[in-house]
């Protein structure tokens, strides 16, 4: 047994000094180990606070006790917990009940208009990353982790996605955007136009446009917002501003001033750093286009930093265009409080702005970095990043109602990204699974990509990662192929929705049905004739759809 090894169970007893001191619980029944110096070394300082931390809770809980049966499969690391209800097999089947009474709650259908809806995605949020954004979260509040519920977890309806583009068995972020938003599949590397414009020619562009849902929204009359972590003419946004000449959003926060302004004009924020100045070869300032465009009897705000951000009144606001970083805004776990608002932030003073619309809103939110963490190999950005999208996605359910607000949860596509290793219930997300390679002798990290930059090769062999910090935030887990990008995944893609007529999503679709239901539910879009009307003036009246149980043929839609 290595110098690490611990029993896989603790006693309620244990508590923080014994840690630190390394000294033995006594009791007939739970001992630990002390943590070494060598094992701190090997374990890395995040982590070994993680168990210090979840040790103290646990200690705290009389309830905790050993989870029958001796350590299997070489488990030398941490404690496994669970608790005294956990043991008992009338709490799983207490628990399996309420969750079928809420199941069958279900029956009765919300067939209301979506006077609201909201469209969170992750990118490159798959259901690896999204099960580990789940522990994550579980372990910052101090407990296992594998129990804790995710704000997207509690939405009643799931429903797989398929991402693949036309031409491309594993997709890329373009194509995937112009199925989600615009409801038609498309060919990797192009945005806003159908299958039969070809990447890189574009003579074969011209009458092969097509529309986003955002754009159907606006021309209903409803509020329009875009809030995005990366910078704001991404991929993702980009099928939105597609044919849309006066920039589409009444709300448009994240990244990216530095392609708004006239090459080399220095940046508000960054006046010396010369990587941050504009970049337009046209010369154009497009803050002043923006601001141009909306009607002069309007109030429109520009805002490049959260503390501007959160002096606005929204009641006051009709158009806002924030724009918090020279590029992609920063990593949460970089993230400047002072500077840089969280998406949580954005998304409640977007909510509050948009909400004043008598028609409704639509509200595309992305959580883009996840995507840049795992293409770096730095899962635990990555995961930091999903973790505060499900905050955001929380904050938007305080502030709407599952009356009249359809949420939809959704990634464009999945990365190689997985964890695994047999680790025991509590392990650190981030921490090493507990064994040594029977090949190489060496341990590893439960989280590991397929390919990407993590891949090393130390005097000949795989790098031994008990000689480095692999809790720090930018480290590179081990992959198995060396790239310097790792790659998005082909696998399907969950989707969770609530709210008026979210039961729609629920088997397995296509990537382009998604924003056919959102429009579906909202009365959005070229057929109406299912709808409710007020009035011969065409005034929705959100209540029952007139055939809320037959879906007319998607084909006549748009």
């Amino acid at each position: 047994m290595s110098a690490c090894a611990v029993q896989p169970w603790v006693s309620p007893s244990v508590s923080l000094s014994l840690v630190k001191r390394g000294e033995e619980t006594p009791g007939p029944q739970a001992r630990l180990r002390p943590l070494t110096g060598a094992c701190l070394r090997s374990r890395g300082v995040s982590e070994v606070s993680h168990w210090r931390a979840l040790l103290r809770v646990q200690a705290s809980r009389p309830s905790a006790v050993r989870c029958g049966g001796s350590a299997t499969r070489g488990r030398t690391d941490c404690p496994s917990l669970c608790t005294e209800q956990e043991k008992d097999p009338k709490y799983w089947r207490d628990q399996a009940q309420q969750t079928l009474k809420n199941a069958l709650g279900l029956q009765k259908l919300n067939t209301k208009v979506a006077k609201n809806v909201i469209l969170f995605l992750g990118d490159g949020m798959g259901v690896s990353t999204v099960t580990a954004a789940r522990i994550l979260k579980g372990q910052l509040h101090h407990n296992p982790g594998e129990e804790t519920r995710l704000e997207m977890d509690k939405f009643p309806f799931v429903a797989l996605s398929k991402t693949y583009n036309t031409n491309a068995q594993v997709p890329d972020s373009a194509g995937t955007a112009t199925a989600y938003l615009c409801g038609v599949k498309a060919n990797e590397g192009t945005v806003g136009v159908s299958a039969a414009t070809q990447r890189s020619q574009c003579n074969t562009t011209q009458g092969n446009e097509v529309t986003s849902i955002l754009r159907w929204a606006k021309d209903a009359g409803k509020a329009v917002g875009i809030m995005i972590t990366t910078r704001v003419n991404h991929a993702t946004t980009s099928a939105v501003y597609v044919l849309s000449s006066d920039g589409t959003g009444y709300v448009i926060m994240g990244g990216g001033r530095k392609y708004m302004y006239p090459k080399n004009k220095t940046d508000v924020e960054y006046e010396v750093d010369e990587k941050a100045r504009g970049t337009r070869l046209d010369g154009l300032d497009l803050v002043d286009i923006w601001r141009s465009f909306k009607p002069r009897h309007k109030h429109s705000h520009f805002v490049w930093n959260r503390t501007e951000l959160l002096a606005l009144d929204p009641y006051t606001v009709d158009y806002l265009l924030g724009l918090f970083e020279p590029g992609d805004m920063q990593y949460e776990l970089n993230r400047n409080n002072i500077t840089d608002p969280s998406l949580s932030e954005m998304v409640e003073v977007a909510i509050k702005i948009l909400k004043k619309n008598p028609r409704g809103f639509f509200l595309l939110v992305e959580g883009g970095r996840i995507d840049h963490g795992h293409h770096e190999g730095k899962a635990k950005q990555a995961l930091h990043e999903a973790v505060e999208m499900d905050r955001a996605i929380g904050k938007a359910g305080t502030m709407t109602s599952l009356e009249d607000t359809l949420t939809v949860v959704t990634a464009d596509h999945s990365h190689v990204f997985t964890f695994g290793g047999y680790t025991p219930r509590g392990n650190s997300i981030f921490g090493l699974a507990p064994m040594v390679s029977d090949t190489d002798k060496k341990p590893f990290t439960a989280i590991l990509y397929g390919n990407g930059p993590g891949y090393k090769v130390v005097g000949g062999e795989r790098e031994n990662v008990s000689m480095v910090d692999y809790a720090h935030n930018n480290y590179q887990a081990q992959s198995a192929v060396p790239l310097r990008h790792e790659t998005h995944g082909g696998e399907d893609v969950a989707v969770f929705a609530k709210g008026p007529m979210a039961h729609l999503l629920h088997g397995v679709h296509e990537q382009n049905y998604i924003p056919h239901v959102m429009a579906y539910a909202a009365c959005i879009g070229a057929n109406l004739d299912h709808c409710a009307w007020a009035s011969s003036a065409g005034s929705l009246a959100p209540g029952a759809l007139l055939l809320p149980l037959t879906l007319l043929p998607l084909s006549v839609l748009f």
